[in-house]
């Protein structure tokens, strides 16, 4: 994390570029700190949200962090759940620029961004059902972000199918579309004039476009774990569809 202080803004980056950005559990656990760090540095009044590389924003959670999980269906531990800036209590604004692949556990950062900036070579797509997993938390920030059928689309057509920048911003998942590369300059430049404002008045702005929503996400997060542990194949299984289904093979649109 980077911060300017003379501007106010900082500016987070997921930087495993080498994993295509996906989070692991100190990613998750980092993550969870930041955002509950900038809650108390006064001097930050704006954040970006990026990742580093050309390839990815973010491809979700690292398949290598197993979590154990209860086995009763109505309780479980999802690794992701905390990665976000409301998630720990942060009313600065975000603004997400993403480049390259955002796909499965990205959507619980963009799903709490305020808005989102693409270059023209990002994707938007959900592998869960591919590989034999519910797509919950996923699909319901998803539904919060865009019509109902353009979200049920894309969580259940699983790598066969990726969303375009252009068709993003067509549907109103993303507010801008850039020059690839110009992605994270036009985000700082909407984070600085935000971060100009009077901090009390663009904080209460941001608590209050959330109220608008965060109760239908937390009744519908509340449902999440049973649908997870009942929809989920065994984790041998899912494996097994990793490693067999896995192609490059996808449709754009």
């Amino acid at each position: 994390m980077t911060r300017d202080k003379e501007t106010g803004v900082a500016v987070v980056t997921l930087n495993r570029p080498e994993r295509l950005n996906a989070v692991d559990l100190d990613t998750a656990e980092q993550l969870s700190g930041i955002w509950r760090e900038l809650r108390f540095d006064e001097t930050v009044r704006a954040v970006v949200l990026t990742g580093a590389g050309e390839r990815a924003f973010c491809t979700g959670i690292d398949r290598s962090a197993e979590v154990a999980q209860p086995s009763s269906p109505y309780s479980t531990d999802d690794p992701l759940i905390a990665i976000g800036p409301k998630a720990n209590d942060l009313w600065k604004p975000v603004i997400a620029a993403v480049r390259g692949m955002a796909c499965g556990g990205a959507f619980y950062l963009l799903g709490e961004a305020e808005f989102v900036i693409t270059a023209e070579d990002a994707t938007f797509f959900d592998p869960h059902t591919t590989y034999g997993m519910v797509s919950a938390y996923e699909s319901m920030y998803l539904a919060l972000r865009m019509p109902h059928g353009e979200a049920a689309r894309l969580a259940l057509m699983g790598t066969a199918e990726r969303m375009s920048a252009r068709r993003a911003y067509e549907i109103g998942f993303v507010s801008e579309v850039t020059v690839p590369g110009e992605e994270l300059t036009v985000a700082l430049c909407c984070a600085e004039t935000i971060a100009s404002y009077p901090t009390e008045a663009v904080q209460g702005t941001v608590r209050s476009v959330w109220a608008a929503k965060e109760a239908t996400l937390a009744a519908a997060h509340s449902r999440a774990p049973a649908f997870v542990t009942l929809g989920n194949l065994p984790p041998d299984r899912q494996a097994e569809l990793f490693t067999t289904r896995r192609s490059k093979d996808f449709r754009m649109r």
